[in-house]
C-alpha cells in the first residue's frame, strides 16, 4: 500500500504503485505514473504525463548497472514540469525546478533551489550542487560534478568517454567548480576541470583544465587577456 494524504490533488488517470510515500499538499497532474518506492515531500507539484521512479535497464553493450539504486526522493517544495522522466536512486533537493521534457537518470543528486531546464538531460552518477542552473537542452553527461551556483547555458554538451567506446576507459565527466559559468553551445571533454568563478565563452571547446577566476573562449578554449584578446 501507498501513503496518499486526503489533501493530495490528483489529476485524471494517475497511477501510484505500491510503497509510494506522498507528503502533504502535493499536486500530481493528469496521466502521471509514480512507480514503486518513490518518496515525495510536502508541497511538491508534478506536471502531466510524467514517469517518476523508473528502474534502470540496458543491454550487454552498456555499462554494468548496480542491482539496486534505492528509491527516488523528491524533497519538499520542488516543481516537476510536464513529460519529465526521473529514475529511481536519485535525490531531488528542496525547492528544485525541473522543466518540461527533462530527463534525470539514476544515482543523481540535485541540490536545493537548482533549476534543470526544458528538455535538459542529466545522466547517471552525477552530482549537481545547490542553486545551479542547467538551461534548455543542455546535456550533463554521466559521472559529472557541478559544485554550487554553477550556470550551464542552453545546448551545452559534455562527454565522459575519452575513446568514444573504442576501448576500455574509466568514465569521467567534467568537474565544474562553484560559481563557474558555461556559455551556450560549449563542449566540455571528459575529465576536464573548470575553475571556480571562471567563464567559458559560447561555442568553446574545453579540452584542458581551466584555472579559477578566468575567462576562456575559442576552439580549443584559451584564456583571454583583460582586453578580451587571446
Amino acid at each position: 500500500m501507498s501513503s496518499v494524504p486526503e489533501n493530495t490533488q490528483l489529476g485524471k488517470h494517475v497511477v501510484i504503485e505500491n510503497n509510494v510515500v506522498i507528503g502533504e499538499n502535493v499536486t500530481i497532474g493528469h496521466n502521471t505514473t509514480i512507480l514503486q518506492g518513490t518518496q515525495i515531500g510536502d508541497d511538491v507539484i508534478i506536471g502531466n504525463n510524467c514517469v517518476l521512479g523508473i528502474k534502470t535497464s540496458g543491454n550487454e553493450r552498456m555499462r554494468k548497472k548496480a542491482d539496486k539504486y534505492g528509491s527516488l526522493n523528491i524533497q519538499s517544495g520542488s516543481r516537476i514540469g510536464n513529460i519529465a522522466s526521473i529514475y529511481a536512486g536519485t535525490d531531488i533537493g528542496k525547492n528544485v525546478f525541473i522543466g518540461d521534457h527533462a530527463s534525470i537518470r539514476e544515482n543523481v543528486s540535485i541540490g536545493d533551489k537548482s533549476v534543470v531546464g526544458r528538455a535538459a538531460i542529466v545522466e547517471l552518477n552525477s552530482t549537481i550542487g545547490d542553486s545551479c542552473t542547467i538551461q534548455t537542452l543542455a546535456y550533463v553527461t554521466g559521472d559529472t560534478t557541478l559544485e554550487d551556483n554553477v550556470f550551464i547555458g542552453p545546448c551545452v554538451s559534455m562527454s565522459n568517454d575519452k575513446y568514444m567506446g573504442a576501448k576500455n576507459f574509466t568514465l569521467n565527466g567534467p568537474y565544474i567548480k562553484s560559481g563557474a559559468k558555461i556559455g551556450n553551445n560549449a563542449s566540455l571533454l571528459p575529465g576536464i576541470t573548470v575553475g571556480r568563478n571562471s567563464i567559458i565563452g559560447a561555442g568553446a571547446a574545453v579540452t584542458k583544465d581551466i584555472e579559477d577566476n578566468i575567462t576562456a573562449a575559442g576552439v580549443p578554449a584559451k584564456r583571454l587577456n583583460s582586453d578580451g584578446n587571446k
